[in-house]
């Protein structure tokens, strides 16, 4: 692949491979993503042709979004620009492959065999959210302080299987130029609470929210969960983990039942009816009206 073709795939209007990859674009800003958005976080600049959100640091120009959007490599991600323009992109392999940076997760299982929390992280938990103590300890909820004293939420993300495979780290205290979630390197922050799936029986009822603190309320409501990290982003991975959860219920058992109560917005209406796609009998309980998320519901029956 030459300059004048990266060139080309680069000045693609970056809005437009917005909503090429799905999302939606209004007056230059789209939810983010990257990460659990409801504000439109995620900023467009058309002049220099690159996306910006302001929330969880995410940024880059057309071939960028590509890659992290669909998780693809450089190359793969080129060739997908490619598609439907009048660019020829050059397929001729690299002549070494490229090293791919992977999730490290030795580097980080001990924070989670036996998970701290400070005074601050115990008030968001329990005061603020009004979480079960247990729901706390099954999702092995940690938190820790950095050099500049900015505490941090620990989330971390489960295969079903049990194996540590991403983790989402997310801002407690005010710090100015700090974005509110951080993920390491080659996380895999994809389904939440996915060891939950070895735990259903057949005829059980598994509830599908928006992020993990939906998840964490619905837990806590002595239901049994799974989250999508956020109403723009369900990859295709995702959507083949919950479809082979519905063609191949609990051994001797009835079929799972899935439930959601989607967040009272428009993305939160969208992802249910992506969803629906994947499950048919997947059943919708709304919300009161004044209620913009699971987790709020849970607070005020708390109260």
């Amino acid at each position: 692949m030459d300059r004048d073709e990266l060139k080309m795939l680069r000045d693609l209007p970056i809005e437009g491979v917005a909503e090429r990859l799905g999302l939606r674009v209004t007056r230059h800003k789209a939810l983010c993503p990257f990460h659990d958005d409801h504000h439109a976080s995620l900023s467009f600049d058309t002049r220099r042709n690159t996306y910006r959100c302001f929330v969880c640091d995410a940024h880059g120009g057309t071939i960028d979004l590509a890659m992290n959007l669909h998780r693809l490599d450089f190359r793969e991600a080129c060739r997908w620009l490619s598609h439907g323009t009048s660019i020829v992109v050059d397929y001729t392999p690299p002549a070494a492959p490229v090293e791919k940076k992977t999730f490290d997760a030795r580097r980080y299982e001990g924070y989670f065999q036996q998970p701290w929390l400070t005074a601050e992280a115990r008030h968001f938990l329990f005061d603020e959210r009004r979480l079960d103590p247990r729901v706390v300890r099954w999702c092995r909820l940690c938190s820790w302080v950095d050099r500049h004293r900015v505490q941090w939420l620990q989330i971390p993300y489960y295969s079903a299987d049990g194996r540590l495979i991403g983790i989402q780290s997310r801002r407690l205290t005010p710090a100015e130029g700090v974005p509110r979630f951080r993920f390491p390197k080659g996380s895999q922050c994809g389904i939440y609470n996915l060891p939950v799936l070895k735990r259903l029986k057949g005829g059980d009822e598994l509830w599908i929210t928006e992020g993990s603190s939906d998840c964490w309320a619905m837990l806590s409501s002595d239901r049994k969960a799974v989250a999508i990290p956020s109403a723009t982003l369900l990859s295709a991975r995702d959507k083949q983990q919950l479809a082979a959860l519905m063609a191949t219920p609990p051994e001797g058992g009835a079929a799972i039942t899935f439930h959601m109560s989607p967040d009272n917005d428009v993305p939160g209406e969208q992802l249910f009816l992506r969803l629906k796609e994947i499950l048919p009998t997947l059943q919708r309980h709304p919300l009161p009206p004044d209620c913009k998320d699971v987790a709020e519901q849970y607070v005020r029956d708390c109260s």
